[in-house]
């Protein structure tokens, strides 16, 4: 990896050339960089707080399963509400992408403490919206970003480098919250004001480090292209991955879901269950770069459905339970952490290519919308199923679901790697 300067990378079409060409080294721009380095730095903060929240609120507080399936899909699926705000505001006055992802940044740095304050089930959803629509709002600007500092040809591997710098916070952050937790058990307030702190840092960094505009055109772009935010909503191929991306949602049982399973099977103590977020990130980063180089040569919408297969294997070990202790739970996370790498920055990559560079920020919101939609539904309905009947009833139909959704988004999106999208096109 090689930093570029930054203001070689703020139009994409200059960028494309010279990156393209066979023999040269690509580069990674430094936008991204710095990107990376205030998800990575945000990342301890988030996956602290992700680490503990569900033993904290079962154990804790004493939240019911169905109450806690509904605090869950606030957490995952409250962004959804406003992440298509985010880019259209993003894309407005030729690009104000920075200073809408700060705002996210920011909103989701000063509800971090309001956890410490907030001890009943209303209290904690309120602060939760709250996080995670901060995150609604930063995700599309920040993603819109990343694609307009890269080359249409390198997308897959630039989104990747930026997963994989993000997942680096995410080992990070749970090791923290577990070496609190074992000085200190039970000390969860503690790991909720290291995290704060922490939070406040990704904040610094972006405003210090990100520059502010990408999107300068030496002269107007085609009258073809100037489509009006809510216009690139109608793309075709937008709408294609959108659908997608909604469905498979619906059937994505949230990484909450996944550990608290893991540790009922496993029977591990609460100070121990901190460490198993780090096993999906490990093998997330690992293959982060690898897999959305492979994106970039196979098809990007393939690489999104084959990662959801994977994430069918993990389902259907925790069914099948074919060994116990240290090799089911490997098993499990490796198969997790590999649905990650090969779908979490992979989706915005294919969704680039289908959206003008004028209505990034909308498009890649829209997808986001969708599968965050379907992933709070999907929140809600484990809940109620496993609160009903059992925890292994719910994750056999939500198997079941997923099987189902990936055949139909193999169907839907074709065999066919990516086409060039609109910018490639002109």
């Amino acid at each position: 990896m090689y930093l570029a300067d930054s203001r070689r990378t703020q139009t994409a079409a200059s960028a494309a050339a010279p990156a393209d060409r066979p023999g040269r080294s690509a580069r990674i721009a430094g936008t991204v960089l710095a990107l990376g380095t205030v998800s990575l730095v945000t990342d301890v903060s988030s996956e602290m707080v992700t680490a503990v929240l569900p033993l904290y609120l079962v154990t804790a507080l004493g939240v019911s399963p169905l109450g806690f399936g509904l605090l869950d899909g606030v957490y995952n699926g409250a962004s959804a509400a406003v992440r298509l705000l985010g880019g259209l505001l993003g894309d407005r006055g030729g690009g104000r992408h920075k200073a809408v992802a700060a705002a996210g940044y920011g909103l989701s740095a000063l509800c971090k403490p309001m956890l410490l304050l907030a001890r009943t089930t209303p209290l904690i959803g309120l602060v939760l919206a709250a996080d995670r629509t901060g995150k609604g709002l930063r995700t599309a600007p920040r993603d819109a970003m990343i694609s307009l500092a890269t080359p249409p040809a390198q997308r897959g591997r630039a989104f990747g480098v930026h997963r994989a710098m993000d997942t680096a916070g995410a080992l990070a952050g749970p090791l923290l919250a577990f070496l609190i937790l074992r000085a200190a058990p039970g000390g969860y307030h503690a790991v909720f004001t290291v995290s704060s702190c922490v939070a406040a840092l990704g904040v610094l960094v972006l405003v210090l480090l990100v520059p502010g505009r990408l999107l300068r055109r030496a002269e107007p772009a085609p009258t073809a292209a100037r489509l009006r935010p809510l216009e690139t909503l109608r793309l075709p191929g937008l709408r294609r991955i959108a659908l997608c991306a909604t469905l498979l949602g619906l059937a994505t049982v949230s990484d909450s879901f996944v550990y608290l399973l893991l540790q009922r099977r496993l029977d591990l103590s609460a100070g121990w269950f901190p460490l198993l977020p780090l096993g999906t990130a490990a093998v997330y980063l690992l293959l982060a770069v690898p897999l959305g180089a492979l994106g970039d040569r196979i098809g990007r919408r393939r690489t999104f459905v084959l990662g959801h297969t994977a994430l069918l294997g993990g389902y259907t070990l925790l069914l099948l339970r074919p060994g116990t202790g240290l090799p089911l739970a490997a098993a499990v996370l490796a198969l997790h952490g590999l649905f990650y790498a090969a779908t979490d920055g992979m989706l915005a990559a294919a969704a680039a290519g289908t959206v003008p560079e004028e209505g990034r920020g909308a498009g890649l919101a829209l997808v986001g919308t969708g599968q965050a939609a379907g992933r709070f539904a999907c929140s809600i309905a484990v809940g109620a199923l496993w609160g009903r009947w059992g925890d292994t009833t719910a994750l056999t139909v939500m198997t079941c679901a997923l099987a189902i959704a990936a055949t139909a988004a193999a169907r839907l999106l074709g065999p066919q790697t990516d086409h060039p999208g609109p910018e490639e096109a002109r």
